[in-house]
């Protein structure tokens, strides 16, 4: 049996506004195997990018432990969690955030050169990446605008992966993207899963989530229900109806 990579324990997360007190998270607790593809869905404002947030370290819980590989992350100093994440964690948002004054082989570089100082190792390990996901060497040195959205969110996929990240953090990944763009990324997100990464996911979007061998459904902060798909083939409608029911037995 795989090992657990990720475990939160009772985990809490409050928000103040206009003096009122919102609890987002509520004493919630989690475990993530090793190689596995998690996706966590639910309604606009269950807290499930509030979830992926606290459990990448990206943002701090109010009460309640996160642990990675049996280490426990809260305990760590920011700057401790800023080197955490570099070395473990890659991250893919719906919102590409790539540098717009950079081409898009130096967008990968300058992630990679965080960690590994060997530049001519970074170079070829990101023009290996970029011709993986079909950007050929014609297109490393157009600048983010050039790009079409599928063309410029793979860019953020290789930048999250220059680091051989063991957990990869995606929010709403193919959110913005035309049906052909998100093919191509989740394929790409499969792909590196069926190598071994692992994969938390936040996705509303049932074509996504069949991506995932585990779905977790979250509401008021809280996870309620549970579907285990297995792992990915093609897509097939067996495979489909399933979650459809799941999430239907939701509520959703």
């Amino acid at each position: 049996m795989s090992g657990i990579i990720l475990k939160s324990k009772m985990l809490c997360k409050t928000f103040f506004r206009g003096g009122l007190q919102y609890q987002i998270l509520k004493n919630l607790n989690l475990d993530i195997k090793e190689g596995d593809f998690t996706v966590i869905m639910g309604a606009s404002g269950s807290g499930k990018s509030t979830l992926l947030y606290a459990l990448s370290g990206m943002d701090r819980p109010t009460l309640g432990e996160v642990y990675f590989r049996n280490e426990e992350i809260t305990r760590y100093s920011n700057d401790r969690l800023a080197v955490f994440r570099r070395k473990n964690c890659g991250f893919v948002f719906q919102q590409i955030c790539l540098l717009n004054t950079m081409s898009i082989l130096d967008n990968c570089l300058v992630n990679g050169l965080l960690v590994n100082k060997n530049k001519r190792v970074v170079i070829n390990k990101a023009k290996e990446l970029l011709t993986q996901v079909g950007l050929e060497e014609a297109q490393w040195n157009k600048f983010p605008s050039q790009l079409s959205g599928g063309e410029a969110q793979r860019v953020g996929i290789v930048r999250s992966l220059m680091n051989e990240p063991s957990m990869i953090f995606a929010d709403e990944p193919t959110g913005s993207l035309n049906s052909g763009s998100s093919k191509a990324v989740l394929d790409l997100l499969s792909e590196v899963n069926h190598q071994g990464q692992s994969i938390l996911m936040v996705t509303h979007d049932i074509k996504t989530a069949i991506r995932g061998n585990r779905i977790l459904y979250l509401r008021d902060g809280v996870i309620c229900g549970e579907c285990m798909l297995g792992s990915f083939p093609d897509i097939n409608s067996k495979r489909q109806e399933q979650l459809t029911s799941f999430l239907t037995n939701m509520g959703w």
